[in-house]
């Protein structure tokens, strides 16, 4: 299906109307500060991806403090930047933005480049950031399209594609909206459009400046889209997580730089098995472990239920387990935000309790 374009006089006006709309009720948000500085971005970009706003903005704070440099980021220690992302999940985003940073440096003097095609080239860069960056960076006029565009242009032109197969005329819908003029405005005002007004559920298409050429509005449907295929159930997996702590520290492991979070810190676990399949748990560090309940946790292709067995030791025993097995380390309980969340919830429940005693 080809999108038919709309009439390019209203387009234009529309498009006025939505960016008045922006500067008076945009979102302030940390990297809209001051210049346009392509690092900020392009960082702020990798840790929108999968995460909400108010989830990633400490991180961005957090990361800008240390790093507040594309070349400070390049020269940073790689366990220091895995520890400080974790809990945003999706950790190979993290070793992609080392990365990245890094080839910026070597290959381009620290300097971003500034077309959508040089942009591709670089590590981690898929065309939603490449164009992102080079339209909010550089005001270069890019078709940026998220799920949150996407939402606004299958509204606007009643696209009835189920989602992902649709993306392609959303992507020819979005691109008749696309000019010169504050380019990099743009896409951000749409983005806060979808989020004030243009909403999953509810919308509220009587406050929007782009109704009068909404095909969903005048149908009296907006609910209906984006349409999206029926999600398959998450295949599940099992398995054993081992706490092992003296009260003040718990031992964890430097993960391999490769797969699931790849370069992390970790507690030691069993292998994650199938549904059904039955988990070979060996007594870690031969150590005496009580149970501790269960949880859930959720990764992008599968279910994970994980037990924790907890061995509560003395300071000395603690000293020979890491003696006896240096591929592990100690991690202070202060510092447990450290771990990926998959990790973080076996001790949650731990730390509520006074881990020193018995």
């Amino acid at each position: 299906m080809t999108i038919i374009m709309k009439d390019a006089a209203l387009v234009s006006r529309l498009r006025a109307d939505l960016l008045a709309w922006y500067d008076g009720h945009g979102r302030d948000l940390p990297w809209r500060k001051g210049a346009r500085d392509p690092y900020r971005v392009w960082l702020s970009e990798v840790m929108l991806q999968q995460t909400t706003t108010a989830h990633a903005a400490p991180y961005y704070a957090r990361f800008l403090e240390l790093w507040p440099t594309v070349a400070d980021l390049a020269a940073a220690d790689d366990g220091a930047v895995m520890a400080q992302w974790a809990g945003l999940g999706y950790y190979a985003r993290a070793r992609r933005l080392l990365e990245c940073a890094r080839a910026v440096v070597r290959d381009h003097g620290g300097r971003f480049p500034d077309r959508e095609d040089a942009l591709l080239k670089l590590p981690g860069f898929g065309p939603y950031t490449a164009a992102a960056v080079a339209a909010i960076a550089f005001d270069h006029p890019a078709n940026v399209v998220d799920g949150n565009i996407e939402r606004v242009m299958t509204r606007l032109y009643a696209i009835a594609t189920p989602l992902p197969a649709g993306r392609s005329e959303v992507r020819q819908a979005s691109a008749q909206w696309v000019m010169a003029q504050r380019a990099g405005d743009w896409p951000q005002a749409l983005m806060d459009l979808a989020n004030q007004v243009c909403r999953p559920k509810s919308p509220l298409c009587l406050l929007c400046p782009l109704n009068a050429a909404c095909v969903a509005f005048r149908a009296g449907d907006p609910d209906r889209y984006p349409a999206k295929l029926a999600k398959a159930p998450k295949p599940r997996r099992h398995g054993v997580v081992f706490v092992v702590t003296d009260g003040v520290s718990v031992i964890v492991e430097r993960r391999e730089g490769k797969g699931l979070l790849g370069g992390m810190l970790g507690l030691p676990h069993s292998d994650w098995q199938a549904e059904g399949g039955e988990v070979a748990v060996k007594h870690m560090f031969d150590l005496t472990y009580q149970t501790f309940g269960a949880y859930e946790h959720v990764f992008t292709h599968f279910a994970l239920t994980q037990e924790v067995w907890l061995a509560r030791v003395s300071v000395d025993d603690f000293s020979d387990v890491l003696r006896r097995h240096n591929a592990y380390q100690a991690l202070p309980l202060a510092e447990v935000k450290a771990l990926p969340t998959v990790f973080a919830k076996a001790l949650k429940s731990l730390l509520s309790l006074d881990l020193a005693a018995g």
